[in-house]
């Protein structure tokens, strides 16, 4: 199967503002540029690190965008309440339907081409490398961030999300879990690590970890870098990289290791 072609970085909607903009703002809406869309009761909380270092970078040049919905504005009565008592009794409280119904139909209105809408949610599918690739080559993704005791079942099954769990542990709020998605997602937009072999070569790229790294000093508290990496033959440097990320992933992660056995035959 052939891979989708990378994306353009897209044309600026240009719209009439009276408001100018300031330098380092939030880009404006681009033209088939992948966006992530946040649905939260924390708005404030984004970009975060996400707005540092290449992927903060990068957004500013407009490879990626990032847009946050505030939950609070869809909720109900004066004091925009988003959630109530579960049903049949328990601790905590619930995410309402007609709040996040509102929220997600505001936030998808318009939405185009392949858009997944995505659930925060440790019974969800554990995040990983082959899901990233995917979510890297769908025109940009929706991300629903829980809190309290979740939401209402009846908003997953009516809107078909998909759950997704950043590890088998409970947070307060899915708002690291989504930056954390967004972040291992946008590293794979092409332009935003700048070397796209950093990507091929990195951990999970293959199937196995990756294999050790080493920079200057030659030698460090008595600890010299491996000669073959400095023998400047780059064939058996490749080896002995690959027989290292074949030994650390045999040793540290016996399950990736028994499924890149199963992928070699």
């Amino acid at each position: 199967m052939t891979e989708k072609p990378s994306k353009s970085h897209g044309r600026k909607a240009i719209r009439p503002t009276l408001k100018p903009r300031e330098l380092l703002t939030p880009t404006p809406d681009l033209h088939g540029v992948w966006k992530a869309k946040v649905i939260t009761l924390f708005p404030s909380a984004f970009p975060g690190v996400l707005g540092e270092s290449l992927t903060g970078k990068a957004l500013q040049e407009g490879l990626w965008q990032l847009e946050t919905v505030d939950l609070r504005q869809f909720g109900v009565g004066k004091h925009r309440n988003v959630d109530d008592t579960p049903a049949g009794g328990g601790a905590g409280m619930v995410l309402r339907p007609d709040v996040l119904g509102e929220a997600i139909e505001h936030t998808m209105a318009g939405v185009q081409g392949n858009w997944p809408l995505i659930y925060l949610s440790p019974r969800g599918r554990r995040m990983d490398q082959r899901m990233m690739q995917n979510l890297a080559r769908c025109d940009g993704m929706t991300l629903l961030c829980g809190r309290f005791e979740g939401v209402d079942e009846r908003v997953l099954e009516h809107y078909g999300v998909q759950e997704v769990s950043l590890g088998d542990f409970v947070m307060t709020g899915g708002e690291i879990a989504a930056q954390a998605l967004i972040d291992a997602t946008v590293r794979l937009i092409p332009g935003v690590l700048g070397n796209q072999a950093s990507a091929e070569e990195e951990s999970f790229s293959s199937g196995l970890l990756e294999h050790p790294q080493y920079t200057r000093p030659a030698e460090w508290k008595g600890r010299a870098i491996p000669d073959i990496l400095m023998s400047g033959h780059h064939g058996r440097i490749a080896e002995w990289r690959h027989e290292m990320s074949e030994q650390i992933t045999r040793e540290r992660r016996p399950d990736l290791w028994e499924s890149y056995r199963k992928t070699r035959g």
